[in-house]
């Protein structure tokens, strides 16, 4: 070693440990936290000589998650759904306890109507659904055995899961605390950078369209990421509760940005020829000057102070490119174009007007959170999700066939374990309704189960046996223990874990008298694995959720939102249009894993959905806010032509075939004609004119009917895979 190299060792050793605090030490924090809070809540279970301590434990390793905010959002809704559950169950039991066939047919409806919540939800929501159903069965199955004792054995559980959920929320908060706000900021940052970047260099003709859709996709998957993020801040940090209002409107602007750039996008490429260049050459200014506004901004990450200055240079510049918009279209005029050249670049330049507004506001409310109170807080609108409610309703039949199946098969035989294998089967439908791919999700748990069965045999009967005393029999388990803790810590591997150990603490972890009893274990072990693949055969067989029957229907549900936009009520519209669509979009893309062909073909039906929808909605929000004068009338042609526009808008979306397609065009063609031969006394500009607005909206939704590249040039619904 050379005598230069030794003052640059600690450099290097700073910068190792930097990058393994950034990427490896979260997983090894998120480790220490569920040993403790493991061995925490089991010296508890057993100081308090609890029945099922490994209820405690279970609960403990379900709850714990790697970031503090997520760990108390899933507690609140786990206890939500245990109280759901304890109050629906033990009026079951008053009711069916002398009568099994009877309590299990109700508990199996409660079960598959819960699954059916879990899948429709698909956050921590759905998560207090799965547990509504859990424990009904939890509390339920054991009391059918001894219905006088059912009560007690509900207020156990009750007090074993809020024990689990006191622990693991104690620790995850107190120790090496890993706050979601930060996740939440990270995102906010890293979003808007990778979006000004791709829009700054989309306006100056760089970027190819593969790059587009994926961009889109990823901003779609975030949209519906952030606003669980949002939920689980609120419960951690007072500073997000606090903004919690603007964090919702935020997500809503740049949902509403990012479809207004995709707009302006397409309507650019489609400026196709001699006559498109004319145009494109005429805005040429205008796109370089929002282009240089936004490119800095794609170099680093957005805070605050920087969304301040944006909006303050916002403020000034949007004068600047209304002038720059009214020049360009004097030189244009002075090149003698056609009435086709001057209604597309009205077009563009008003979406490209409305994209710096859009782009404004988002400014306005990121600064906006530099203070604790700001009038842009008050926002009522929110993110609503959307789900396809045949594959809910699907999801929750499957798990209720199963979990009467199974109970059928327990009062035929009287098989001891027959509880814990309906029990089992509840547990995994729940768990797995939201999951990306269900049967991939059930078979990791059948892995990880079959795993602990291995690891609590040989600590039943060849380790626990040697033992005396606490500290020996927490340092048996924290090999175990942590092995489930580092499998939950990766997504890849999370459902080997979450198999591991709850089947490992349900079943093998000893009691405060442990049984070490080898057919009671085998039996137990058999009725789990036994009911986690009979789970995953019934994925695969029975409609399975990753299929074209599902894509259809998601694709069906993708464009009956323009049906939405054009029946729904405008108060909310534009939130329930943007969020539901988005939503929806995630769930075709995380459903058709492995298939890019149905991907791309989903993603197109979005943008066309976007494209139109979002020009739908401010032609109704333009018609709403006219001026009392009488070419404004409800009873003018030009109204009577826009509605009937919506009505082949609707029937096209339906039932997307040529003959519809040629239909719209022509209702289009005819409200555009109308328009323009309706007099009005105002300035002919779009910031003046409310005509001149609704014919930018008509000559917009014409250009996406027109795309040859859109899916509704491409025939009928039936063509999708």
């Amino acid at each position: 070693m050379t005598t230069s190299s030794v003052p640059a060792l600690p450099g290097a050793l700073r910068r190792g440990l930097d990058e393994w605090a950034q990427s490896e030490g979260p997983i090894w924090a998120f480790i220490f936290k569920a040993l403790l809070g493991a061995c925490v809540a089991l010296w508890l279970a057993y100081r308090l000589e609890l029945p099922q301590a490994g209820t405690v434990l279970a609960t403990v390793f379900i709850v714990m998650q790697p970031e503090s905010g997520q760990v108390l959002a899933k507690s609140f809704y786990r206890i939500l759904g245990t109280l759901l559950g304890l109050a629906v169950t033990v009026p079951l039991l008053a009711l069916f306890a002398q009568e099994r066939v009877l309590f299990l047919l109700c508990l199996a409806l409660w079960i598959g109507l819960c699954t059916a919540g879990a899948a429709r939800y698909r956050d921590f929501r759905g998560y207090g659904c799965v547990l509504a159903g859990y424990t009904a069965a939890l509390i339920g199955l054991p009391a059918i055995a001894d219905p006088e004792s059912a009560f007690m054995q509900a207020l156990w559980r009750v007090l074993e899961i809020s024990l689990g959920i006191l622990c693991s929320g104690l620790v995850s908060a107190l120790i090496l605390p890993q706050n979601s706000s930060a996740s939440l900021r990270r995102l906010l940052a890293t979003r808007f950078r990778d979006f000004a970047g791709f829009a700054a260099a989309a306006l100056g003709g760089q970027l190819d369209v593969a790059r587009l859709e994926q961009l889109n996709a990823r901003f779609a998957g975030e949209a519906v990421a952030l606003d669980n993020l949002r939920n689980a801040s609120a419960f951690e940090d007072p500073y997000f509760r606090m903004r919690s209002g603007r964090l919702g409107r935020l997500n809503h602007e740049f949902m509403v940005l990012s479809t207004r750039f995709h707009g302006l996008h397409q309507l650019l490429q489609r400026l196709q020829g001699e006559a498109g260049a004319q145009v494109r050459a005429a805005l040429e200014p205008c796109l370089a000057g929002v282009g240089a506004l936004l490119a800095p901004l794609g170099q680093h990450l957005c805070s605050e102070a920087d969304a301040e200055v944006l909006a303050q240079r916002l403020e000034g510049s949007r004068c600047e490119l209304m002038e720059q918009i009214r020049a360009a279209r004097r030189q244009l005029v002075a090149l003698h174009p056609g009435d086709q050249q001057l209604l597309d670049f009205n077009t563009a330049a008003e979406q490209l007007y409305r994209f710096t507004g859009d782009l404004h506001d988002y400014a306005l409310t990121h600064a906006s959170l530099l203070v604790h109170r700001h009038a842009r807080e008050q926002w009522q609108d929110s993110f609503t999700p959307r789900a396809n409610g045949l594959a809910a309703a699907v999801t929750g039949m499957r798990s209720a066939l199963l979990v009467l199946g199974l109970g059928a098969f327990w009062i035929a035989t009287a098989w001891p374990s027959g509880g814990t294998c309906v029990l089992t089967a509840a547990m995994v439908a729940g768990l797995v309704a939201g999951a990306p791919s269900p049967r991939q999700q059930a078979l990791k748990l059948l892995i990880g189960a079959l795993g602990s069965a291995v690891l609590g045999g040989l600590l039943q009967f060849w380790v626990l046996p040697w033992l005396e005393g606490f500290a020996l029999l927490c340092c048996a388990l924290a090999p175990v223990f942590a092995l489930g803790a580092w499998l939950l810590a990766r997504s890849a591997t999370a459902g080997y874990g979450t198999g591991l150990m709850l089947w490992f603490c349900i079943i093998a972890l000893p009691a405060n008298l442990p049984p070490y009893d080898f057919q009671r274990l085998l039996n137990e072990y058999l009725a789990a694995l036994l009911a986690i693949g009979l789970t995953t055969l019934s994925l695969a067989l029975i409609l399975p959720p990753d299929r074209p029957w599902l894509w259809r229907r998601l694709e069906h549900d993708l464009r009956m939102r323009v049906v939405f936009a054009v029946s729904g009520r405008l108060k909310g519209l534009v939130a329930g249009f943007e969020s539901g669509t988005r939503d929806l979009l995630t769930q075709a893309q995380v459903s058709a894993v492995g298939r890019p062909e149905v991907q791309r073909r989903l993603l197109r039906w979005m943008f066309a959905v976007l494209e139109i929808g979002q020009a739908v909605i401010e032609l109704r929000q333009e018609q709403a806010r006219l001026p009392a004068e009488p070419c404004y009338a409800a009873g003018m042609p030009w109204q009577a032509d826009i509605r009937a526009l919506g009505r082949a808008l609707v029937r096209l979306f339906i039932q997307p075939d040529a003959g519809n397609r040629q239909r719209a065009l022509a209702a289009v063609e005819q409200a555009i004609a109308t328009v323009r031969q309706t007099p009005e006394n105002r300035p002919p500009q779009f910031d003046r004119s409310p005509l001149r607005r609704v014919l930018s909206q008509l000559h917009f939704i014409r250009s996406s009917l027109l795309d040859p590249h859109s899916p509704l040039a491409a025939g009928s619904a039936t063509d999708a895979p």
